[in-house]
């Protein structure tokens, strides 16, 4: 029953997605002459420079990341996937989106945006919509000094290269525009605004500190026993797991007990166990 409600949310993301994407390629991007980067974008750049349309080619290109993701993901990420592209090829065929504007600059904002978020919805539904993410995964665990970032990164720099010769410079620019609205759009809808942040404190008013960030945040403080190399005294080091709102509110109530704490602060990945929630004051 349970495994039953969870699928049945994963497909409702998935369609979700789906519809969203749609509206995106064929109610921003299909009348200017722009692409989005990644598996979609090879597509696009394919049904432009081929006159073949777009949902021909999604899932032939999208079949050997398909391929990739049954062998490293297993069968239901690759059944949901195949199903998610399948659906968006069809969506575009069937669904008669209105071509909302004929503003380039709002065309690729808001063509980007969503893309993004039907990228990212259907990434919470278990499933992908562009198979960028699934060879990137594979290459960083063969290669790696590269990340998975590092590489779809230069995937697109290349894309985009070819992008400038096939369609212009103009176009080119707009299609990198349309890229970076829906990259942080698929951020946000995946991470959302509780995307995780830590943050080390180190200071000489640890306990203040500590006490403050639970009494007013109700975060957890984690403190770990140092040793200064430069004055040689034993000091704690403060650690928390906050979201990337709350981290103005740390730096505020460390700045007004003490002015000369030493802050670090950077984003996590993943975060998962413990008790990363508020709990109660």
């Amino acid at each position: 029953m349970i495994r039953a409600v969870k699928e049945s949310k994963n497909i409702f993301l998935i369609i979700l997605g789906v519809f969203a994407a749609g509206m995106g390629l064929k109610g921003f991007l299909f009348s200017s002459n722009f692409i989005d980067g990644g598996v979609t974008g090879i597509s696009m750049l394919l049904a432009k420079v081929t006159s073949i349309p777009l949902p021909f080619w999604l899932p032939l290109v999208n079949i050997p990341f398909i391929i990739i993701a049954f062998r490293q993901l297993g069968a239901a990420y690759a059944i949901r996937s195949t199903f998610a592209i399948a659906a968006l090829a069809v969506v575009l065929v069937v669904v008669p989106f209105p071509d909302v504007t004929k503003d380039l600059v709002l065309t690729a904002v808001f063509g980007g945006l969503f893309i993004g978020a039907g990228i990212g919805l259907a990434i919470r539904g278990g499933a992908v919509l562009d198979g960028t993410e699934i060879a990137a995964l594979l290459i960083s665990k063969r290669i790696h000094i590269l990340k998975v970032g590092d590489i779809i990164l230069i995937f697109n720099i290349v894309l985009f290269l070819i992008a400038l010769s096939l369609l212009g410079v103009e176009q080119a620019l707009y299609s990198i525009l349309t890229y970076a609205a829906a990259a942080k759009t698929l951020d946000f809808i995946v991470y959302g605004v509780e995307e995780y942040t830590a943050v080390t404190v180190i200071s000489m008013e640890s306990v203040r500190i500590r006490t403050e960030i639970t009494r007013h945040l109700g975060r957890g403080v984690t403190v770990y026993r140092g040793y200064g190399s430069m004055r040689e005294k034993d000091k704690e080091i403060l650690y928390c797991v906050v979201t990337r709102l709350e981290v103005g509110e740390i730096k505020d109530i460390v700045h007004s007990i003490d002015s000369k704490a030493f802050i670090t602060i950077h984003t996590l990945s993943s975060v998962e166990g413990g008790m990363i929630k508020r709990v109660a004051h």
